[in-house]
């Protein structure tokens, strides 16, 4: 098979693993090598300077010896099959990069003979790429379950940043679809990764050029839709994950319909649940940078997210005893949970207020939302002039935000908001 041939098939068969993610580190270039890496920069998007990064994504081997129903690399899937050398993909990888196709590698692989032979020819590869051909740019890779822990911790050595698909948010789930995989198989290298992480840090304090291992942290990602687990249970386990593993990201996948199998979701009229997949993104958010914790976003009596509205702007409804918070005197924790205003505008909240009371003209230009936010806030005590809505017009008001085609015709009562603001 031609080489051009085996990249269409393999980089195609990448594309459903959305785990690729931004470097994590600066690491500049060095004398002698080619490449360098920037804290900023995914597959295929903007970093946050601005810059239009790309990584090479692709797949060692599509060649599997599992039959996870919801895979499309399944071992019981009729499609093409193919696989790199070590060396083939190292030519590639450098002649993209001389031609500033790419500035990094996101490398994955289906699992060929076994996972430590799988693994021992991820690891050739990066090698190859980091002592001979003297690579010194992003690369991600992909650990496998169940490979030995010794490949795992090379593996770590030679990459920026290592993950581990969980895959299905629920042992039973993964029994069901994925019998040959394990739930311990894919959380023990989570923490072995996690142990070695914490490790390279304690040795480069001591030791300046002692070796990096996964210098980028470790991230996860699960398919959304293909099993029926709640919201509530895929946060909280996103939650435990964040909390016992010191993930940098999980990332959610909704299901695309690969299979005919009756242990999934029909393909025939089966809509991708891909605002869902959306919602959950904006909740991972709050989990990591608004100080949520999953229990605050849903709860037994509330399972799953509302699609129409952001999870932010849900939590504040839900907790109107909370608001109006003011802007003069809230600290950041409080200025947080406002929906409308985001880690930045919240600290330049912090800043600007040292030399004088703010007003919601001074708001806005602090880059605050206010078409959210003049609701649940007041500066120096008042709201803003000429502001007066009930309860079902601030129902109305937000939903006509995210999306106008889903404001109630007639009136809906939350007996939430008991006061005009």
């Amino acid at each position: 098979m031609e080489l051009l041939d085996e990249l269409n098939i393999l980089a195609d068969a990448a594309k459903y693993d959305a785990a690729c993610t931004s470097s994590g580190l600066d690491r500049s270039g060095r004398p002698g090598t080619a490449g360098s890496t920037m804290m900023a920069g995914c597959c295929h998007s903007f970093s946050a300077d601005g810059r239009c990064i790309s990584l090479l994504k692709v797949l060692l081997t599509n060649f599997c010896i599992y039959d996870c129903q919801y895979c499309i690399n399944r071992r019981s899937n009729d499609l093409p099959r193919a696989a790199f050398t070590p060396r083939e993909l190292c030519e590639l990888t450098m002649g993209f990069y001389r031609r500033n196709y790419i500035e990094g590698l996101f490398l994955s692989s289906a699992v060929i003979q076994t996972p430590d032979y799988t693994t021992e020819q991820m690891i050739e590869t990066l090698r190859l790429l980091r002592e001979e051909y003297r690579f010194g740019g992003y690369i991600h890779a992909k650990a496998i379950p169940g490979a030995d822990p010794l490949l795992t911790h090379r593996l770590g050595l030679l990459a920026d940043r290592l993950s581990v698909n969980i895959e299905l948010p629920s042992a039973q789930s993964l029994a069901l679809l994925a019998p040959d995989k394990k739930k311990g198989a894919i959380l023990a290298p989570m923490g072995q990764i996690r142990d070695g992480i914490t490790v390279s840090k304690q040795e480069l304090k001591v030791y300046r050029h002692a070796p990096r291992f996964a210098p980028a942290g470790q991230s996860t990602q699960m398919i959304v839709g293909a099993t029926g687990e709640s919201d509530r249970h895929i946060l909280s386990l996103t939650q435990g994950l964040y909390d016992k593993y010191h993930l940098k990201r999980v990332f959610y996948s909704a299901y695309m319909p690969v299979s005919t199998s009756p242990l999934l979701p029909a393909p025939q009229g089966f809509q991708p649940p891909l605002l869902r997949e959306h919602r959950l993104y904006q909740a991972d958010w709050l989990l990591r940078f608004y100080h949520f914790r999953a229990e605050e976003i849903l709860d037994e009596g509330r399972p799953d997210l509302d699609l129409r509205m952001d999870p932010k702007c849900c939590w504040a409804l839900r907790h109107l005893e909370f608001f109006p918070v003011e802007v003069n005197r809230a600290d950041y924790e409080a200025l947080l949970r406002v929906p409308g205003i985001g880690v930045r505008s919240a600290r330049r909240i912090l800043t600007a207020r040292r030399v004088g009371p703010l007003t919601f003209e001074g708001l806005k230009r602090l880059g605050v939302v206010l078409k959210r936010a003049q609701y649940f806030l007041t500066c120096s005590g008042r709201p803003l002039r000429g502001l007066k809505v009930t309860e079902d017009g601030l129902l109305r008001h937000l939903l006509a935000l995210e999306a106008p085609a889903l404001v109630p015709e007639e009136p809906v009562q939350l007996s939430l908001f008991d006061s005009a603001v």
